[in-house]
């Protein structure tokens, strides 16, 4: 297994109206992938507006000028393919993967509904996926145990007035509140070729996308003035703790400590990467050895950390457990702030960093061995750094990581005075 690189050829090219188009060609099995990457996330969106995007997500699957609601998805379908969209603070991206020969198929629908949404969405349309929203937030957020953590660990991350500071699923009183014709200026601006990518992995050529890439897209006119979101890179210390505690009925008590490292996609974001993966993944990390197995104050399933990808501001490394019976959450959480406070002064053993590292590397080729996978992570290098073959320098990154880097990160970073506390009681607790 190579260790570094993207072993895969990478050509590009821009059309007249903006719309950045990055083919790969790997003719390993009859399949295509295709990936349109929109800058647009919770993190564009203006006061008021909320959710918008992650809306659109559900609207863009109902039909444009030339494709009846629903039509979209019965016809890649039943073209053998399959399809989706994802929605998040920096982009939101749709998908799909079909045989080669419904390549043509599949760029003609994401080109009709990039130009041909706005005349055909109706106010019954747009009411009826707001309540789809709705019911998604109720299911997903509100009536899961836990499910609201991500909605209250954001406000404690970033202030308000922080393109962060809200959840992609956004308001519900900002998605009641605006008519047909806000939503119609937001797909407006948004939604044009300038602000795109569009990516295709898999059995072609980049002269046959270029080709269908102009046919289909070449028509549609730029937005000259698309809005930049504002600028989150610099988010002042408190100088204290932000903590929160919740009374739920959930199963246990839970706590979530969080901080701000750096920005995906910088150097600092790879030691991270790395450090979160040695802290809490899988069964031979830090806190599952140590609160888990060892002290046994954490169910073993429910302890890990993660680094939240985001590249516009300084991104969350959090770090979570849920407690097992009889031990309380003030417990948990000391038992977790030792393991943190720790990655400053006990060393990463050159065996944790190895299995660390193994861990990530094989989590990135997973990623890249699909066709899906990579169109995937060549929207994201073309549209947040320009360039889709720095893609390549990700795993280099992670593997260049060294312990000292961990523990210096951890001491500048870590520290208990700018520290988010989120603890989460049973009801019957309080």
């Amino acid at each position: 297994m190579p260790d570094s690189g993207f072993p895969w050829p990478i050509e590009t090219t821009r059309l007249d109206n903006g719309l950045r188009v990055v083919v790969s060609e790997d003719r390993t099995a009859p399949a295509v992938a295709v990936n349109l990457w929109y800058d647009v996330g919770s993190r564009h969106e203006p006061a008021g507006q909320t959710g918008f995007a992650h809306l659109f997500e559900h609207l863009m699957f109902e039909g444009s000028v030339n494709v009846a609601k629903t039509e979209h998805m019965k016809l890649i379908q039943g073209a053998g393919g399959s399809l989706n969209a994802t929605t998040n603070p920096d982009r939101t991206n749709y998908f799909e993967t079909v045989p080669a020969e419904h390549l043509e198929l599949a760029l003609w629908l994401e080109a009709d509904r990039m130009g041909g949404l706005v005349p055909a969405l109706t106010q019954e349309t747009l009411d009826n996926q707001r309540d789809v929203v709705k019911n998604e937030r109720r299911q997903r957020y509100e009536n899961v145990p836990y499910g609201d953590a991500w909605l209250r660990l954001l406000p404690l991350l970033y202030p308000p007035g922080h393109p962060y500071h809200h959840a992609t699923i956004g308001s519900m009183a900002d998605l009641n509140a605006a008519d047909l014709a806000t939503f119609q200026a937001f797909h407006t601006t948004y939604y044009a070729p300038n602000n795109a990518v569009l990516t295709v992995v898999g059995d072609t050529t980049a002269a046959e996308v270029f080709a269908l890439a102009d046919k289909y897209f070449g028509g549609l006119a730029p937005r000259p003035d698309i809005p930049a979101a504002p600028d989150g890179r610099t988010v002042p210390a408190t100088g204290r703790p932000a903590e929160e505690t919740v009374t739920a009925d959930v199963p246990a008590a839970r706590v979530y400590l969080a901080h701000r490292t750096h920005p995906f996609g910088d150097p600092g974001y790879d030691v991270t990467t790395v450090l979160a993966t040695v802290l809490g993944s899988g069964r031979g990390s830090r806190l599952y050895q140590r609160l888990a197995d060892g002290e046994r104050i954490a169910q073993p399933d429910l302890v890990g950390a993660y680094g939240v990808d985001l590249a516009h501001a300084p991104a969350p490394l959090i770090v979570t457990a849920t407690a097992r019976p009889g031990v309380t959450a003030e417990r948990l959480r000391d038992g977790l702030a030792e393991v943190v406070d720790e990655l400053a002064t006990v060393p990463v053993t050159a065996a944790e960093l190895e299995r660390a590292k193994a861990l990530l590397s094989t989590m990135w080729w997973r990623q890249m061995s699909t066709v899906d996978g990579r169109a995937d992570t060549l929207g994201r290098y073309a549209t947040q750094f320009g360039d889709p073959a720095t893609a390549a320098d990700r795993l280099p990154g992670w593997l260049a990581v060294t312990a000292e880097q961990i523990a210096e990160q951890a001491a500048e970073l870590f520290g208990a005075d700018d520290r988010v506390i989120l603890t989460y009681l049973p009801e019957e607790t309080s």
